[in-house]
């Protein structure tokens, strides 16, 4: 495919953003990685021992499956990748652990990470149980008490979680504290960026590794229905289950794309993460994208209800395909999340991940716009992680 091959340049640029922007001492230890990743990735000793791993431990190829009941509700076609079914839960698992198989072959011992949701944070530390690997992750207060049985289950899987106590306490604020523990490290360790962020090459490593959800429920789309979907949705933060999703149709033009970020509680800087909706070109942690801001240029306080979207930020890939049109971004409000999610729990018997939800909360509107459309949203996590959340912060009935 020709986009894939040719996006980001040698320097990590899609379009305006991208790059690599690292203080002097991390300068080698990216080059270093970037190096490994243009050599092993496209070794077959390298890609058949992930592909085993893939089929043998992940459990993939994830299902393709069509919600019927929800689609009846919505008057339009909805079908779901069930990346809530790969092995820990969500689709982070897909780039964690070939970001750990990289790390083996590179002589890494360590392995260090933020956590919002903590998908990132219980993925790596399968990965690094795999592997037999140290594993450290960072991870905001305020999260720590919004996702605890996430947590619970990366101490059980013996990794370290470093709590992070400062600024806003939650996503943003536990990439600094991973990249702060990383200078100190980074001889022995490797820093498993959590998705389509940070410097190069990690959007373009992180977007290849997931591009196995695009190019697997493409097939499977076409095996059941003959057709390609009219329009393709994930969920936007970082945007990596997005853009691996995205991955297997962006050659396609006569299908949409569409993500999904979270309006939050409303429109003012603090009460969103709608990045793509109210955001403008910036930089942090290292790379150009679109960036929700203050009057200083600062990164802005930002919220959602799912902990894994709350991030000011968001992939300089996603920034280039908002730039040239051939992604439509939308935003949905916590309200309308909620709703998504008691609605897929109790008409599919599936409980989504509340970052899910968005990109279902769309589906439900765009069906309900467009009566016989059809879909093909991914489902990038289970909700298990946010059931305590939600019951005692708005209950069982919905």
């Amino acid at each position: 495919m020709s986009y894939l091959k040719n996006s980001p340049n040698a320097e990590g640029y899609f379009g305006e953003f991208g790059g690599a922007f690292l203080p002097p001492e991390l300068e080698p230890h990216f080059a270093e990685i970037n190096k490994a990743y243009q050599e092993l990735g496209r070794s077959a000793d390298f890609l058949n021992e992930l592909k085993y791993i893939r089929k043998h431990y992940q459990g993939r190829p994830t299902p393709v499956y069509y919600a019927h009941n929800l689609s009846k509700e919505v008057g339009a076609h909805i079908y779901l990748k069930r990346e809530d079914l790969n092995h820990s839960g969500a689709h982070k698992l897909n780039h964690c652990m070939a970001e750990a198989l990289l790390a083996k072959h590179m002589g890494k011992t360590k392995l260090i990470a933020e956590t919002g949701a903590g998908q990132h944070g219980v993925a790596l530390a399968t990965a690094a149980a795999y592997f037999g690997m140290e594993c450290e992750i960072h991870m905001g207060e305020i999260d720590i008490a919004k996702e605890a049985p996430n947590v619970t289950r990366m101490k059980l899987l013996g990794a370290t979680v470093v709590p992070v106590s400062f600024g806003g306490r939650s996503l943003k604020e536990a990439v600094d504290s991973a990249f702060q523990s990383y200078v100190t490290q980074a001889d022995s360790a490797i820093f498993a960026i959590g998705s389509v962020v940070g410097p190069h090459p990690f959007p373009l490593m992180v977007r290849n590794f997931q591009s196995v959800i695009g190019h697997e429920a493409r097939e499977q789309y076409l095996e059941m229905t003959n057709e390609l979907p009219d329009q393709v949705g994930a969920c936007v933060g970082g945007g990596s289950n997005a853009m691996g999703l995205f991955a297997g149709f962006i050659e396609d033009q006569n299908v949409g794309l569409n993500g999904v970020e979270p309006l939050g509680r409303g429109t003012k800087l603090g009460e969103h993460s709608a990045t793509m909706t109210y955001g403008k070109p910036g930089m942090i942690h290292g790379f150009k994208c679109m960036l929700l801001s203050d009057e200083e240029g600062n990164p802005a306080p930002v919220h959602s209800i799912a902990s894994g979207l709350d991030y000011p930020g968001i992939g300089p890939e996603h920034s280039h395909l908002k730039t040239t049109g051939r992604v439509d971004y939308h935003a949905v409000t916590d309200e309308e999340t909620l709703d998504a999610f008691y609605k897929l729990s109790r008409m599919e018997g599936i409980i989504p991940a509340l970052e899910s939800s968005h990109a279902v909360a769309w589906a439900m509107k765009h069906g309900r716009d467009n009566p016989g459309s059809t879909m093909l949203i991914n489902l990038s996590g289970r909700g298990d992680k946010d059931i305590d959340y939600v019951a005692d912060n708005f209950g069982t009935e919905g």
